[in-house]
């Protein structure tokens, strides 16, 4: 009963100061105000009681596969009950070593792959509590204009401010893609930025030895020189804190810019005003040894391009939003994945997996102006349902018996029962009132037009 009363609780909420964790919730004091001076004692800040609770929570929260170790998140609470005090320790004398990145290859929504770094569940741990003390630091100082991984900030808003510099006249977009960013982030120049905001040396030689800790792909152990795990829970702020020094900068000249983690939008009112911004973003990216992708950074009218999923339309003049072409392509092909008449699955576990995609996927795209294409959307997500039931019957018979016990007339269910292959063709009008609106309405299928 011990032993289990004992898992239900963390390891610094035991008794004294048995674990070597200090039992006040707040950080030192020297280390609550911003500035490059009061955070001699960072590491401390981080090992605090409730910074510590939150990140657990965090963390466990996040799931995520393993790391290189095997470790899980559901492992991760009693590993700590046994090795806490010893971890503390080593992160306070400077001798902890974090492991390498397990490499995981992940599709890419555009095409292609990207390389994700996997920590172990331990150093997720450790990065997201150094994090939260990190991130009201830099914090205050970062632009009004960048929104990707902040907190009280999303991609919405970062729309939003996209679309107002198009309806004030920027109808023009300087559009810069960094070519590999998260695996080409220089670490001197990294560090540099850290290091002017930060005494703690202890938390600098950590964040270093993260920059540093290798990769581990198929048994085989490489050295990273560049770059920063997608994965990490540092890797957003730390993104931030080498890319600020391009919106102070863009700030200074007077650009109108959105710019979400290394996705970055300035918005001009000519061709000749965005190829001079174009050249003044490549010089700045260059500054922090990055580099542009040519291939993908355009300078375009704003309507023949994409802002996070969005695009641009016009009606009576007025830029309006819409859904982007391509993210409209890569959801129906989810849908089609889901509604496959190969799978082998029930109607009723069919409505269950898009009801579990469709709901979010119309809350990010709440701020489009279409309604009419997802009331297309929706009649054409029910008639792949119809299409879906239609072939699961696959004998004429069952089709027929089936149809007239759902109430269609004897004529029609032995005229789709004759066709009984052409699926699609009689999922049309066809079979739509054996079907109507309210047969999906009551699988929970969601709506996307309101």
């Amino acid at each position: 009963m011990h032993q289990m009363t004992r898992q239900l609780e963390l390891p610094w909420e035991g008794p004294g100061e048995a674990r070597g964790v200090p039992r006040s919730d707040e950080p030192p004091t020297a280390v609550r105000e911003t500035g490059s001076s009061g955070t001699e004692q960072l590491l401390e800040a981080a090992l605090t009681r409730s910074n510590l609770k939150a990140a657990l929570k965090r963390v466990i929260g996040n799931r995520g596969s393993p790391g290189i170790d095997g470790m899980t998140v559901e492992e991760l609470k009693p590993h700590l009950w046994e090795h806490w005090k010893e971890i503390r320790t080593s992160l306070l004398e400077g001798t902890f070593r974090p492991q390498p990145v397990r490499l995981k290859a992940i599709p890419k929504k555009t095409g292609g792959t990207r390389t994700l770094g996997i920590p172990t569940v331990l150093d997720r741990f450790i990065q997201q509590a150094l994090a939260q003390v990190l991130q009201p630091l830099f914090e205050p100082g970062f632009s009004d204009f960048s929104y990707g991984y902040r907190p009280g900030r999303s991609q919405h808003d970062a729309v939003r401010q996209a679309l107002e510099y198009v309806r004030a006249g920027r109808r023009i977009v300087v559009e810069v893609d960094l070519k590999d960013f998260f695996d080409r982030v220089n670490h001197d120049v990294l560090m540099g930025k850290l290091a002017a905001r930060i005494e703690d040396r202890r938390v600098l030689r950590l964040i270093r030895r993260y920059l540093t800790s290798g990769m581990m792909a198929d048994g085989v152990m490489t050295e990273r020189e560049e770059g920063t795990p997608q994965g990490s829970p540092l890797s957003p702020l730390l993104a931030n804190i080498l890319l600020d020094e391009v919106d102070k900068e863009l700030e200074r000249s007077g650009q109108c810019f959105v710019r979400y983690a290394d996705d970055m939008n300035v918005y001009v009112r000519s061709h000749k005003a965005g190829a001079r911004a174009m050249a003044r973003v490549r010089g700045l990216v260059q500054n922090l040894r990055l580099q542009v992708n040519e291939s993908k950074s355009v300078v375009a009218p704003a309507s023949r391009r994409s802002v996070l999923g969005y695009s641009f339309w016009y009606r009576s003049g007025e830029a309006r939003l819409r859904v982007a072409p391509q993210s409209l392509e890569r959801m129906k092909a989810k849908v089609r994945k889901l509604t496959g008449r190969s799978r082998g699955r029930s109607m009723r576990q069919v409505a269950e997996a898009l009801n579990e995609y469709l709901p979010g996927w119309r809350q990010y795209y709440a701020l489009a102006q279409t309604n009419g294409v997802f009331a297309r959307l929706d009649a054409w997500i029910r008639r792949r349902l119809r299409t879906l039931q239609l072939k699961q019957w696959k004998r004429s018979s069952t089709t027929y018996r089936n149809l007239r016990a759902m109430g269609a007339s004897p004529k029609l269910a032995w005229l789709v029962a004759r066709n009984a292959r052409r699926w699609w063709w009689n999922a049309s009008k066809r079979v739509h009132h054996v079907f109507p609106t309210r047969y999906f309405d009551q699988l929970g299928i969601p709506k996307l037009a309101k």
